[in-house]
């Protein structure tokens, strides 16, 4: 087929089964996957040859996506995370290989080739459990500050794992090329034949350069490109160092993906950060999508079926020993026990650098080539498992760790005045005002660390899940005056306005909304009083803005009134519009009320610039308003 035909392919069946993926709830990783089977061994509409070429191309999105986590990562947090990522990647890259490696001696290999399946197996999947952690907003927690801490050691450990794979060959190599699915660094080196110590003084002083251009050279290249207003050519300038710095890596023999991560981190501290972060993120989520299509489409269901029991077999091994190795070390580090779960289940399975790791292992001589089809095949099954595995644990452990498995909610003395669910950056805030003028409250959620911060400040704090009917009768809402709901879930926010409207109906409730719309669904559940959390700090955050452009005080604060009566007024507006949903009928009246309050400012603006206002004095210095 020719170019286009295969882009309409890919991306058609891209976007239906992503989107149908997302309508079930299964993720995008999962629809992707799908998408690569229904095109490749169940349509056959791709063959082998096909997709390995797009494989190689998409296996760019790997680079990049490494690159976008070094740009998120400064030096200061590298070096705060270095016992985590010494200790704990260390650790589950040794012991998971030592497990491995002793199951395969166990059922007859040599040592050499049982060490170079344990070595490749420990490994996990860098794109599929990012991608999930970024989609499913866990990437902050401990669980996925811990998993990035593995994925990042496990990248590292690939260089020596390389040079280790040519001093165990056992045979002859062999002609094969079985995917070499995630890294485009490993396809032959410039330093091979040279002595080792000669290739580390090569590599140590290619790692240097990258560091030196990136601090030296690059932040003044970029401060011209950007003087020239052409967002195209700082596109193409972010793209040139993601390129460069694989393409380096690449000639010395070094993954192309961690060299990508380090130029990240270098430029982590510059003022484009975000500017290239937002220019090429688009290029990641492609890439990305295309590489998870090429794993999918690559999955030979002649050989599956033909030895199902034993691939099966081997993927559900290989998940089983890495999840116990992982909940190990979460137990030996402590985490949290919710976090433990994801952390487990999410690094369970093999990943995209095996295909990488097991290519080079048959070429050298390290492993047969036939058990290196058998092996591959296992870990794409052991990838496409692994949404799978995330979906149980979102839906299934994770409540389960949250109110049952976990501690046990804590017990409250006394009841209080106030109630407030969720002590998050609102709830603490709203805590402390109370606090001071001597009202009672009792604070609730279910971050222990975080409860446990609290009390240490004098904040009546308890641990336990703030939608538990049981738990919000002991902290004496029957009897409250208000509830504060500050959740930080919507959907829990919601549904916890909903439960104490119906059931304590004599008590007050003051809820934060996200947005606007959830303002309206906040005031259908039962809610008293709604603020919507961001308003009133953008608004002060605008009038700041005003003055900084050399607008009088007075004139700044007449302006961020008038917004705020006309965004009141179109709250009431939209209210009879909305029913439910965005309709048709809702976004005509957003754009009308936008051009009034268009109207409105420009009014304001044309009538003088000297009007009192009866709610507010104007300031009598600069800085009286501070």
């Amino acid at each position: 087929m020719g170019f286009f035909q295969d882009a309409f392919i890919y991306l058609l069946a891209a976007v239906i089964a992503v989107t149908v993926s997302h309508r079930l709830g299964l993720g995008s990783v999962l629809g992707y996957l799908f998408a690569g089977i229904a095109i490749g061994p169940v349509l056959g509409i791709v063959a082998g040859a096909e997709t390995e070429t797009v494989k190689h191309f998409a296996e760019f999105g790997v680079v990049i996506m490494l690159f976008l986590i070094g740009l998120e990562l400064e030096p200061q947090m590298i070096w705060r995370m270095r016992w985590q990522l010494l200790g704990l990647g260390g650790l589950q890259v040794v012991l998971t290989t030592a497990t491995l490696t002793a199951a395969a001696m166990a059922v007859g290999f040599a040592w050499q080739t049982a060490l170079v399946i344990g070595m490749t197996l420990a490994l996990s999947s860098t794109a599929i459990v990012l991608q999930t952690l970024n989609e499913k907003g866990w990437m902050r927690s401990r669980g996925g500050q811990s998993a990035f801490s593995v994925l990042l050691f496990q990248d590292i450990a690939v260089i020596p794992m390389l040079a280790l794979l040519p001093l165990l060959a056992v045979g002859d190599p062999i002609a094969i090329d079985p995917g070499n699915a995630a890294d485009p660094a490993h396809h032959g080196s410039l330093l091979d034949g040279f002595p080792g110590w000669f290739q580390t003084l090569v590599i140590v002083a290619t790692i240097a350069f990258i560091i030196l251009t990136g601090r030296f050279l690059v932040r003044p290249a970029f401060r011209l490109i950007a003087a020239s207003q052409m967002r195209e050519l700082f596109t193409a300038a972010a793209l040139l160092i993601v390129v460069s710095t694989a393409l380096l890596m690449d000639l010395v023999g070094v993954s192309a993906a961690l060299g990508a991560f380090l130029a990240g981190v270098v430029l982590s501290t510059s003022e484009y950060r975000h500017a290239i972060e937002s220019d090429i993120e688009p290029f990641k989520g492609l890439l990305l999508g295309l590489f998870f299509i090429s794993v999918g489409a690559g999955i030979d269901f002649g050989l599956l079926f033909s030895e199902f029991f034993l691939i099966i077999g081997i993927a559900l091994g290989i998940i089983l020993v890495k999840a116990l190795v992982l909940l190990a070390l979460a137990g030996i580090f402590r985490l949290p026990w919710q976090d433990t779960w994801m952390f487990g289940l999410g690094l369970a399975q093999a990943g995209e650098f095996a295909f990488v790791l097991f290519g080079f292992a048959g070429s050298s001589g390290a492993i047969a080539g036939s058990l290196v089809e058998i092996l591959i095949l296992a870990v794409a099954v052991t990838m496409l498992l692994t949404p799978l595995l995330f979906i149980l644990f979102e839906r299934y452990v994770a409540p389960r760790t949250l109110t049952e498995t976990n501690r046990p909610a804590d017990d409250i003395p006394e009841p209080g005045t106030v109630v407030i669910a969720g002590v998050g950056r609102v709830g603490q805030i709203i805590a402390r005002l109370l606090m001071a003028e001597n009202y009672k409250i009792v604070v609730l959620d279910h971050d222990p660390n975080l409860v446990e911060r609290m009390r240490q400040t004098g904040v009546h704090s308890y641990y336990g899940d703030a939608t538990r009917p049981d738990l919000l009768e002991a902290a004496g809402l029957g009897e409250a005056e208000v509830l504060v709901a500050a959740l930080d879930d919507q959907d829990q926010q919601t549904a916890l306005v909903r439960h104490v409207a119906e059931h304590f109906p004599k008590c007050r409730i003051v809820a934060r909304a996200f947005d606007r719309h959830h303002l309206y669904e906040l005031e259908k559940a039962g809610a008293h009083a709604i603020e919507r959390e961001a308003f009133e700090g953008a608004l002060m955050l605008g009038r700041r803005t005003l003055r900084e452009l050399g607008l009088h005080p007075f004139r700044a604060e007449q302006k961020v009134r008038a917004f705020r009566r006309h965004d009141m007024q179109t709250v009431d507006v939209l209210r009879e519009y909305w029913a439910g949903g965005v309709g048709k009928k809702y976004l005509t009246a957003v754009r009308e009320r936008l051009d009034e309050l268009m109207q409105v400012m420009r009014s304001d603006r044309l009538a003088g610039k000297n009007l009192p206002d009866r709610e507010w004095t104007p300031p009598r210095g600069e800085d009286a308003e501070r």
